[in-house]
Formats: C-alpha cells, structure tokens, sequence
C-alpha cells in the first residue's frame, strides 16, 4: 500500500510537470488558464484555513491578493521612483526587488493585514463577521482607488504598470527559453514557478491541519464555547488563523503582479472573493483535495465556457451577451453542483463524523 502511494504521487507529479508542454501544443492560451488556476488554488488554501480550518467567515479575502499585487507592482516598477525625487535618488537605477526578497514582504505585508482585520472581530461570528471582513475589502479596494491625490501612492484607477517579471539566479521569466530541443515560453516558465509554491503550500497546510494548532482550529469552528472551556486560547488562535491565511493571499497577489505586468483595483473586487468563497465550498469545505479541485474547476470554468457562450449566442441570433450569457453558464453548473453534492465535489471523509449514532 505504501509502494502504490508513492507511485500515484510520482505519476502526479509527472503528469503535472508534462501538463504545460501538452496544453502550450493547442496554444498558450491555455497555459495562461493553468496559470491563474495555480494562483486561485493558492488563495484558495489560504482561504480555507480561516472558514475551512478556524470556521471564521471571511467575505474580504481580496484584500490581502491587493495588497501583495500593489506591494509588488510598488517594488518592481518605476513608479515610485518617478514619482518621488527622493526615492529615485535613492535608486538611480530603479526598484527592482529579487523573488526571494519579495515573497517574505508580500506574506508578511499581508498577515499584518490580516491580524489588523483580525484584532477589532474577536468578539464577533456569523453573518456580522462576514459584513465587517466585506467591508474591509471594499475600504482596501477603495483606497487603492484613490491614494493618487494628494500623494500619488497606487496611480489611482490607472494602476501600475511596466512592473518587473520575476528573476532569479539569472534566468528572466518573462522571457521564453529553450532547453534540450524543447521550447519553454514565458507562461510555462511561470507554471512551474506557481506549481512549486502550491506544493509548498500544500505541505504547509497538511501539516497544519494535523497539528495541534490544526485542532485547535477545527474545535473552535465546531464550537467556540466548549474551545474556551477547554482551555483554548481562541483570541490568539483566531489571530493566528486570519494572519496564516492572508500570507497565502500576499504571496498569490505577488505573483498575480509580476504575471500580469498591471495591477489595478478592477482586478479586486468583491466579486473575486465571491468567487474564492465558492471554490472552497464548492470543492469541499476544510478538505484540502477537495479545496484544490474547487479552486482548479471554478478558475479554468470561465475560460473553457467562452468557447460555448460563442456559439449558443450565435443560435440566439446575438440577443444574449456572449459575456451574460458565459456568467448564467457559471451559475447554473454552480447551482447543479451543490444540489447533487451538498457537502461539495471532495468533502472530508471525517466530516460529522461524531453526528453518527451506532445502532
């Protein structure tokens, strides 16, 4: 049983190394859908130790994928330098921060985030905590917005651009390379830079999930009252829960950045987080596979049914919107998912498991 378990993973593993070569043969149109799946699996992850593992509703989410995007695009791009006097003298050459510097910035910008937003709703739970973390998001989006006047921090609703693509020990991402006969474009390069974090990710969290602070977690999510009881510290755990999770969406909006080469706040809105929210449940709520394929389906959904909208609008004679017409598409899968699998595609096997009663 052991030997099988490391041979599916090996042929997992084989099969997601040789995946960007197959999809870049019909374009890389779709390694670019590979890309933004790997990044929404990342948010996901974080997302799902706060509502999977702590059961702490957070409709804000976004915030933190903004924060590591502006972080990075302020870090990487010649904004800051043309803008104040000061700092490009500082840096006569521009800013141009390395991965390995930039990845600890962006977790850790965001878990202070995190446990700001934490701190003022300990006390809170429920639909209040969802409308108090919804409102942190929008406040960050809307900042984003408008911190060009008086002070021209985030270039406002014009956002930030020519941002730098990640480099490291020489080799530029955002340049194609060819290697044994074999043609690696800038897309596929990303791929593996966003594959390698998600598998460090998801290390992190499996190894959460099994620790102490791990059932930590799930007691306060099963019930807060009797985790104090017990002697649980939830203020600090609850902290902790939203500061682990926003580190996940610092590091994601890095990467977002330096891929898109553009951030602005269109990119952040509180559709974004629905849409986060729904990978989660929809894949299985505190389930990390189920967590990934939620995350993996609902991202690269979209995409696939742009070549379905086209045509079914077409047989309507271009009354529907092709772009209406792809979200009722989204909608209705969405819809027909939770009503046949209620607990999601891939729920815990543990889950209500102390609800059962022996005959």
């Amino acid at each position: 049983m052991q030997n099988n378990k490391y041979i599916r993973y090996a042929l997992i593993g084989a099969a997601l190394i040789v995946l960007p070569l197959l999809l870049q043969i019909a374009g890389n149109a779709w390694v670019r859908i590979a890309d933004m799946a790997l990044l929404y699996v990342l948010l996901a992850l974080g997302l799902n130790i706060v509502v999977g593992y702590a059961g702490l509703l957070d409709l804000g989410y976004v915030a933190f994928f903004a924060v590591g995007a502006y972080m990075y695009g302020l870090l990487a791009s010649p904004h800051l330098t043309d803008t104040f006097a000061s700092i490009g003298a500082l840096f006569p050459g521009g800013l141009h921060t390395p991965l390995w510097i930039v990845i600890p910035i962006g977790a850790g910008l965001a878990g202070l985030f995190g446990v700001m937003l934490g701190a003022p709703t300990l006390k809170l739970r429920g639909d209040y905590l969802a409308i108090v973390t919804l409102g942190f998001g929008e406040i960050i989006r809307v900042f984003m917005n408008n911190l060009d006047h008086p002070v021209n921090i985030t270039n406002g609703p014009k956002g930030l651009n020519q941002i730098d693509s990640v480099k490291f020990f020489g080799l530029d991402l955002g340049k194609g390379v060819d290697f044994l006969g074999i043609s690696f474009p800038s897309v596929t390069l990303y791929y593996y830079l966003f594959l390698v974090l998600v598998l460090f990710s998801i290390l992190i969290c499996y190894r959460l999930e099994l620790s102490r602070i791990g059932r930590a977690w799930m007691a306060i999510r099963e019930d807060e009252i009797a985790a104090k009881a017990m002697g649980i510290n939830t203020r600090n755990l609850k902290l902790l829960a939203f500061g682990m999770g926003a580190t996940f969406g610092g590091v994601s909006g890095a990467m977002f950045g330096a891929f898109q080469g553009f951030v602005s706040p269109e990119s952040f809105s509180l559709m974004e987080s629905v849409m986060i929210i729904a990978m989660v449940v929809l894949g299985g709520i505190g389930h990390l596979p189920g967590v990934i394929l939620g995350a993996v389906l609902l991202s690269a959904l979209p995409e696939v049914l742009r070549y379905v909208a086209g045509p079914l609008q077409a047989l309507t004679g271009g009354r529907l919107d092709a772009s209406i017409l792809r979200q009722l598409l989204i909608a209705l899968a969405m819809i027909t998912v939770m009503l046949m699998r209620p607990r999601g595609l891939w729920p815990s096997p543990d889950h209500g498991k102390s609800l059962t009663t022996k005959p």
